[in-house]
């Protein structure tokens, strides 16, 4: 069974088991509080699932891109149960989850699926008048990702390459399938290709807060 969370957005936990059977997800939408609601979540999702936590065998965590504190939040849950568990944390782009629940059937979102060759831009809410964006391509069923997230301007008018119009024109994401990153975790172990080592937070910005250089030099 395969553990996903991901707080990216909202903060959104699921199970699935190794054939991609989501057993079960459970979400709260509110973009704050996740250190409020994870534990919560992480409860009702095993007894939703009718899952054991000793049945996980591996944690799928939600790497971003999103704001610092929150996105921090679900890094630290998913770290935790899987040194709690000894197995292995699997780390997986947030907009790939997205990009994977807008073209896979079993996890689609409303409207009509891309078709092969089309392209699809992952547009989610990186707050301070701007977006988050990655571009992916359809290729064989499957989003490929062509663009790594990175920030555009609210205000921007340059429209992104392959859509014709900015990206505050184009649908914009509004919560994660923590089911389809538990699922893309569980392809890459079944293929061998699940890197445990790249586990590196995607917050695109600096965190607010900085370490301070030294203390001052107090003059006479």
């Amino acid at each position: 069974m395969i553990l996903g969370i991901d707080t990216s957005i909202g903060t959104a936990v699921a199970i699935v088991d190794p054939a991609g059977r989501v057993r079960a997800e459970v979400v709260s939408r509110d973009p704050r509080g996740h250190a409020e609601v994870i534990g919560d979540l992480l409860v009702r999702v095993f007894h939703e699932a009718g899952v054991d936590p000793v049945e996980i065998t591996a944690v799928a965590a939600g790497m971003g891109p999103g704001p610092f504190t929150g996105l921090r939040v679900g890094i630290a849950a998913a770290r935790a149960f899987a040194l709690g568990r000894g197995v292995p944390l699997i780390p997986v782009a947030s907009h790939d989850a997205a990009a994977r629940a807008h073209v896979d059937p079993a996890y689609a979102t409303a409207g009509a699926a891309p078709v092969e060759g089309e392209p699809v831009a992952i547009v989610t809410d990186a707050r301070r008048r701007e977006v988050a964006v990655s571009i992916y391509r359809v290729e064989r069923g499957m989003p490929v990702r062509l663009t790594d997230a990175h920030l555009v301007p609210r205000a921007s008018t340059e429209p992104l390459a392959l859509f014709g119009a900015p990206a505050s024109e184009l649908p914009e994401t509004t919560s994660i399938s923590a089911a389809a990153l538990a699922r893309i975790a569980a392809e890459r172990l079944s293929a061998g290709a699940a890197d445990a080592s790249a586990a590196e937070p995607l917050y695109l910005r600096a965190p607010d807060v900085t370490v301070p250089a030294g203390p001052k030099k107090v003059g006479t």
